[in-house]
């Protein structure tokens, strides 16, 4: 069995998903099952629709249900032409439920995560109904599973954790039958459901990925594919550096903290259900099926420098406390306070009377500051970014280490790490030099233009 993955590009009109269905049918000996994002751009609109109406915008709210109700029903059209009645029925009901939802949030006027949830999951739902009759009339053997009965999660909205144990068994009941019966299941991505109420709840943005590794996983599949609009992972993001080149393969570690540190390719949890049982990912392009694509694998070649990734908009954290100084479980509480306020650290750098971090989501900050006073001096320091170097064999190579720090001239550097495995080189910059510190890092370890 292998696990396929269609992103939001790869399903977002009928000649998208036509293209999924072809590249479907060629895998069909493989027993596959489909995992699909919402339609390009729809998860945004439903955000916005819920920001809206919890602001007492309903009218533009509505507008823009119908905008979303015009657009699936014109692809459903366009795929199926008069069979589409059914399924176009299927999707206003919930486009129904939509507007409905968004008239009880204006008189609310409070957007709880809960709520959100309940909307932005529906662009997934809408998806893999329209996925599924498009394949059937193109002579598929779809199913539609909903992905609620499968992904069990606790009830963090909005960043609901898995429950492995319960996915597995529902992916046994509910996903495993079909297989070996000959059919193919196509599940919604991003959204799953509390075990006892079932409740809707979602693994937050880029979680369709999520998805398809932990039903991948629960299906010991052979392998998972993520097919997306680039050709696989690159050296660089080609919008940022124009000679970018494709890696044919890479190591799951690697993989992961090019994810983390900004690649857009693949949501940095993915990796982490195929990691513990070893299951190649494997990222190729919808538009162009025949690339290689990018194999992410245990067996991949190592080297000092595989890529380089940037992200802007990082918040700096610093605090400086003398009770640091030979104090036992001092870093413990500073690192608890993130945790009660479920806040992800992402770099981290110490002296003996200091600690610095840096964090993507600065939303909880203020709520935190009271705690983190107490123990000491703080200054945060917004507009940040983080460049990360990465290769298998970075630590091992001291003239990689040396260019590395030579490209960063001209640079401020507000930090300096080195991951504990040495396989990152992590550098804390003004955010607008994120871009041409990436350019001639770029060109000094694969050549190529710079800035």
């Amino acid at each position: 069995m292998i696990v396929l993955k269609f992103g939001g590009t790869s399903v977002a009109d009928a000649e998208a998903i036509r293209r999924g269905a072809e590249i479907v049918r060629g895998r069909l000996p493989r027993e596959p099952v489909v995992v699909v994002s919402a339609l390009a751009g729809t998860t945004n609109t439903l955000i916005a629709i819920a920001e809206q109406s919890a602001k007492g915008h309903l009218i533009g709210a509505l507008r823009a249900v119908e905008g979303l109700r015009a657009r699936h029903l014109e692809q459903a059209d366009l795929l199926l032409g008069a069979g589409a009645s059914e399924v176009s029925a299927e999707m206003s009901a919930t486009f129904d439920e939509l507007a409905q939802l968004a008239e009880a949030l204006s008189v609310l006027g409070d957007l709880t995560p809960r709520s959100l949830d309940a909307i932005s999951a529906m662009g997934e739902q809408l998806s893999s109904l329209l996925v599924v009759a498009a394949y059937r009339a193109l002579g598929l053997p779809a199913e539609h599973v909903d992905a609620r009965d499968v992904v069990i999660t606790d009830d963090q909205f909005g960043r609901a954790e898995p429950q492995v144990d319960a996915i597995a068994a529902a992916v046994r009941s509910h996903v495993a039958p079909l297989v070996r019966e000959g059919r193919l299941p196509v599940l919604g991505g991003f959204v799953g459901a509390t075990a006892t109420t079932r409740i809707t709840t979602t693994l937050g943005r880029g979680g369709s990925d999520y998805s398809a590794s932990l039903i991948g996983a629960a299906l010991q599949a052979e392998a998972i594919e993520i097919w997306t609009d680039v050709d696989g992972m690159l050296t660089a993001d080609p919008r940022v550096v124009d000679g970018a080149r494709l890696i044919e393969q890479i190591g799951f570690e690697e993989a992961s903290e090019l994810a983390s540190f900004g690649a857009k390719v693949l949501h940095p949890s993915t990796i982490a259900p195929a990691v513990r049982l070893g299951i190649p990912v494997v990222v190729l392009n919808s538009r162009r099926p025949e690339g290689a694509g990018t194999l992410i694998a245990f067996d991949a070649p190592r080297r000092a420098v595989t890529a380089i990734a940037g992200k802007e908009k990082v918040t700096l954290l610093k605090l400086r406390s003398p009770r640091m100084l030979l104090t036992e479980g001092f870093l413990r509480t500073f690192f608890s306070v993130f945790e009660r306020h479920r806040t992800s650290i992402d770099v981290v750098a110490t002296s003996e009377v200091s600690v610095s971090v840096t964090i993507d989501d600065a939303s909880r900050l203020d709520a935190m500051m009271g705690e983190l006073r107490e123990l000491g001096d703080v200054v945060i320091e917004r507009s940040r970014g983080v460049i990360a170097v990465v290769g298998a064999d970075l630590s091992r190579s001291p003239e990689t280490m040396s260019r590395a720090l030579g490209a960063l001239a001209g640079a401020t550097v507000h930090m300096l790490s080195l991951s504990a495995t040495g396989i990152n080189l992590t550098m804390v910059v003004d955010g607008d030099q994120v871009q041409p510190v990436m350019r001639r890092l770029h060109e000094a370890f694969f050549g190529g233009p710079a800035a």
